[in-house]
């Protein structure tokens, strides 16, 4: 066999390479595409996944309630008059009301109690303060299902002690304000203590030495130092109680004048119809339901990102 016919004779003798041999080679090359190829199908594939099922809630929105069964990946039909009927129909401003208050009022007071626990846990040296800490954490993982009896019976006053009986919470905000603080607060900790925890011990030192007392320097110097932290457990926050569907469904009738939640105002939908559900109607209200969140996330990304890296850095 001559030198030309073996083509591993030569040094200068290129191999010859199948079409995932030479994209091998052009990633080893030139890492930087591969990456931006990465990034794009990623991407991609986020897109698709979650934006999908609010397309498709905008088809089944958009197509008239009568050819709900005809709806594709396309609207059978054009009827963006439902957006205005949703309002019309229920009470729905005011469901959308209750559940920003609650939220709100919710973010207000874990944050409150939050900031002070994240103070004690992150800038004070006590014994059994790690075990508590766990144990402060544990209770997050409990399912809220477990709570839901002995707190039936305390907000209904079916519970006395030294001959008091508890007040009747039902249909009230504060059956679902307690429970809320007292589930998304856990998580609320421990993010403001490993924030709190970074803050140099000679900044809260000076103000001390100012004349402001530990809460005055929590409040004008820890916490304002701190905004990321507390932006993102306040987001957080926000987002969870406004999702809620457990507590808030059974501790209210289902009335927008009891406080019921913005999920109450989508399932009246089901009893809106003479003799079927509208699930147009339905799919509107849920769309309309998520620009709250939707827009404060945009607003406060940022804000998110930061704080959800930061707070993994100790320096």
């Amino acid at each position: 066999m001559s030198t030309d016919d073996n083509p591993f004779d030569g040094p200068d003798r290129e191999l010859k390479r199948g079409p995932f041999q030479q994209w091998v080679d052009n990633s080893i090359q030139n890492p930087q595409q591969v990456y931006r190829a990465m990034l794009y199908v990623v991407t991609f594939f986020f897109v698709v996944t979650t934006l999908f099922p609010f397309y498709w809630l905008l088809v089944l929105a958009l197509t008239p309630g009568d050819r709900i069964s005809e709806a594709g990946l396309a609207p059978a039909g054009f009827n963006p008059e439902v957006f205005i009927t949703i309002f019309e129909q229920v009470p729905f401003l005011r469901y959308m009301f209750n559940s920003i208050f609650l939220a709100l009022t919710t973010t207000a007071i874990v944050l409150l109690l939050a900031s002070l626990a994240g103070y004690v846990f992150g800038r004070l040296e006590f014994r059994g303060r790690g075990p508590l800490m766990l144990l402060v954490l544990a209770i997050s993982y409990f399912p809220p299902a477990a709570f839901f009896l002995p707190l039936w019976d305390l907000f209904n006053g079916n519970v006395s002690i030294f001959g008091v009986s508890s007040p009747s919470l039902y249909n009230t905000p504060g059956s679902m304000l307690l429970p809320f603080s007292a589930l998304f607060m856990p998580l609320s900790i421990f993010i403001l203590t490993t924030f709190y925890a970074q803050i140099p011990d000679g900044l809260e030192d000076a103000a001390r030495i100012e004349g402001t007392t530990r809460l005055g320097a929590l409040f004008r110097v820890i916490v304002p130092l701190s905004a990321p932290g507390v932006a993102t457990a306040g987001v957080l926050t926000f987002i969870a109680v406004y999702n809620e569907f457990f507590f808030s469904f059974l501790m209210t009738d289902g009335r927008a004048e009891n406080w019921a939640p913005i999920v109450g105002g989508i399932l009246q939908f089901q009893r809106a119809g003479q003799f079927e559900t509208t699930y147009n109607a339905m799919a509107a209200a849920s769309i309309v339901a998520v620009l709250p969140v939707t827009i404060l996330v945009v607003i406060a990304q940022e804000k998110i990102v930061s704080g959800l890296t930061s707070g993994a850095l100790k320096e």
